[in-house]
């Protein structure tokens, strides 16, 4: 009985953790959107304190209105537009080169992949430069082209999840599919990319959620206000000339964290599938 109450303490001891933790960590969202319901000049007044005295739904339409006669369903495409091409982008170019790494066999294959993983060293502050003026050079600047076509090219953390999930897939079947007359392409469009669909999910749904939330790429490439995309657009309310929207501005900011938390609703048996699972299924 003693055992058997040390274990029942143990566990209620590690939810009540659990449950603290989880509430320090979730208590800046909380806040973050509960802030987007108070007025603009009691947002930092009332900071102590989580639920509005008195609820601004008018917040969610002055936010919308956004500036210079830019609204924000302008702001919300753009970011649709480079997350959606991006993602499509590198989830398949990923692919195609995962699969060449784990499956066929050419010359220099180790060296090749040594420098790809060597990539994911490298901090984004080393390749910003030299990549803006590559980029400038091609007269890329103030278009999507730096922020889409670079992901058409591989990622080097989607390669290396999806060929490790390819290294799972007993080659017999590729053996098989040759001697029913499949070239390579065959294989790969018939045998590997069923099975590694749960891969190919995790990988796009880190890849949303990375081109959502870039902010760096388009401050540096665009100009215009009218191609920024939600995550730039937001920095707009911060005005140290002028008096600052905050109650707008949560409200815009909570309703960008929207199309994360449905990815992440809808597809979230998808990450543990494609980290945890085998190529196969049993």
């Amino acid at each position: 009985m003693d055992t058997k109450r040390k274990k029942l303490t143990r566990k209620i001891v590690q939810h009540i953790l659990m449950i603290i933790f989880t509430l320090i960590m979730l208590y800046p969202l909380a806040w973050m959107v509960m802030s987007s319901f108070k007025e603009s000049s009691t947002v930092f007044v009332d900071a102590h304190t989580l639920i509005p005295s008195e609820w601004a739904f008018e917040n969610f339409s002055e936010g919308w209105k956004g500036f210079g006669g830019i609204t924000f369903t302008t702001f919300f495409m753009n970011s649709f537009i480079i997350t959606i091409i991006s993602t499509i982008g590198s989830v398949i170019s990923s692919t195609f080169i995962a699969y060449g790494f784990a499956r066929i066999k050419f010359t220099g294959k180790k060296m090749w992949f040594v420098l790809m993983m060597m990539t994911l060293m490298l901090p984004y502050e080393m390749v910003m430069i030299p990549q803006y003026v590559m980029f400038s050079g091609f007269g890329w600047i103030d278009t999507y082209l730096p922020l889409i076509l670079p992901t058409f090219f591989g990622v080097p953390f989607f390669i290396f999840l999806i060929m490790q999930f390819i290294r799972t897939i007993p080659t017999e079947l590729d053996q098989a599919a040759k001697i029913d007359g499949c070239n390579t392409f065959s294989i790969f469009f018939r045998i590997i990319m069923p099975l590694v669909v749960p891969a190919m999910m995790t990988a796009a749904i880190f890849s949303f959620y990375w081109r959502w939330d870039d902010f760096m790429g388009p401050l540096i490439y665009l100009v215009t206000p009218e191609k920024y995309p939600v995550s730039l657009a937001l920095k707009l309310f911060s005005d140290p000339s002028a008096v600052t929207n905050w109650g707008a501005m949560f409200a815009m900011t909570t309703l960008s964290i929207l199309p994360v938390f449905l990815i992440f609703f809808f597809f979230q048996r998808y990450i543990v599938d494609g980290i945890s699972t085998s190529g196969l299924k049993s």
